[in-house]
């Protein structure tokens, strides 16, 4: 992606909007995980849980990262401190 391009402020918003409620449900499936690996489980049913618990880390780490992307976008324009206000909280 060309960093000289600029998102329209909405679509950044919108998409900051997305990605903290993915960070919402990824944060349930992480937590599901550990539960499922603190139970008695057969080896195979075990290893399913640490595939769940591997992948939904490395989503969330590809989430920080667009968020990441977000917030370097949504720093340049005229209306970009009180964006980064409301968003302070995600």
């Amino acid at each position: 992606m060309e960093h000289s391009r600029k998102t329209p402020a909405d679509v950044v918003e919108h998409l900051g909007i997305l990605s903290h409620d993915l960070s919402n449900s990824l944060e349930t499936i992480l937590q599901a995980a550990y539960l499922l690996q603190q139970a008695k489980l057969e080896t195979a049913h075990k290893k399913w849980a640490q595939m769940i618990d591997t992948a939904a880390r490395d989503a969330a780490h590809t989430n920080r990262e667009i968020r990441k992307v977000l917030q370097a976008q949504s720093s340049v324009g005229p209306q970009s401190s009180s964006r980064a206000d409301a968003k302070s909280d995600n």
